[in-house]
């Protein structure tokens, strides 16, 4: 049986063959211009949306959304391009979404390994990338759905082949990296043993808290939130009084944070500080914000699983997930 840490394992080699995917899909001309972007996905399936925008904002000329229901939202129309993010296939909110969409005569692509969605994209003659089936968890398949989200976006012209150009050294940095991944990943994992999580780090670097923060849930079996920098600055810190000596701290750092950002962190510290004394930096290595954003991710994925493993927990297991969806399927 395949295990959770040889599945973080496998991702730089997941990244390579999200790549050549890419390459290959075929992905047709909208017959309207698109005018805004709206992708669809849920947990494993739909955080890649979230890293895809953050990537994008500073280069795509229209709006760009992501949703996680089981609605949509009242602008998408011809004049949109749908993503639509399961790699079951079987995600009901995704596929209730999928219902939505149709009626609108949006720009539909699918990213899916099947189920229904590939079913039905098939039928309806939409475009769609199939990813490979043979992964048995949709949260260690970041890479596959992100990469070909940011495909979808270039050969539909909205990006430049700028950030795909960058993904062959994300993957060869993380590869490079690894056996020191897992040596600093013990290491963080051992002090948030016993501490209740806590993630911060900057706007534009959201995302990869927010993977942290889910593969801690799931991995781990653990509680905790995430929170960005500068708007934590106007709410969240002043909650930071009395002994909470039992919260871990984490902050997710790049060399080329904005300065001001770099700052507040620096303060942050020395209040949070008289409240915690675990207090975790991890900083980032890389040339650009995909580099970046898969080094963090890449490590933090290590950790959640060595933390699964101090707390006598299976990361691979999710039943209550299961038990969820079992209990839905009855209605």
């Amino acid at each position: 049986m395949t295990t959770m840490l040889e599945l973080v394992e496998r991702f730089p080699a997941q990244l390579t063959e999200a790549i050549q995917i890419g390459e290959a899909a075929h992905i047709t001309k909208s017959a309207t211009p698109i005018r805004n972007v709206f992708v669809s996905g849920l947990g494993g399936s739909g955080i890649g949306g979230n890293f895809v925008q953050e990537l994008v904002r500073s280069e795509i000329k229209v709006p760009f959304t992501v949703g996680k229901s089981y609605d949509i939202p009242a602008f998408i129309n011809k004049f949109t391009l749908v993503i639509l993010s399961s790699y079951s296939g079987n995600t009901e909110e995704t596929l209730s979404a999928f219902d939505l969409a149709l009626k609108t005569g949006a720009k539909i692509v699918c990213i899916t390994s099947g189920g229904k969605m590939l079913a039905r994209a098939k039928e309806l003659k939409l475009d769609y990338i199939q990813l490979p089936d043979n992964w048995p968890s949709p949260r260690a398949c970041l890479g596959f759905s992100l990469v070909q989200q940011l495909y979808v976006l270039h050969k539909l012209k909205l990006i430049s082949s700028r950030i795909i150009r960058q993904l062959p050294g994300a993957t060869a940095l993380i590869a490079k990296n690894q056996e020191g991944f897992k040596k600093e990943a013990q290491k963080i994992a051992a002090q948030l043993n016993g501490k209740t999580p806590i993630i911060y780090t900057v706007d534009r670097m959201e995302s990869v808290a927010v993977r942290f923060r889910q593969q801690l849930n799931e991995n781990s079996k653990s509680l905790g939130w995430s929170q960005v920098i500068p708007e934590m600055n106007h709410n969240e810190l002043v909650g930071w009084t009395g002994d909470y000596s039992q919260m871990a701290v984490v902050f997710l750092r790049n060399k080329d944070d904005y300065s001001r950002n770099a700052v507040r962190i620096d303060i942050i510290k020395k209040v949070i500080g008289e409240h915690t004394k675990t207090i975790i930096e991890l900083v980032s290595k890389g040339k650009n914000q995909i580099e970046q954003s898969m080094y963090l991710v890449h490590l933090c994925d290590f950790a959640s699983v060595y933390l699964s493993a101090l707390r006598g927990h299976d990361s691979m297991e999710i039943r209550v997930i299961d038990y969820l969806k079992s209990e839905l399927a009855k209605i």
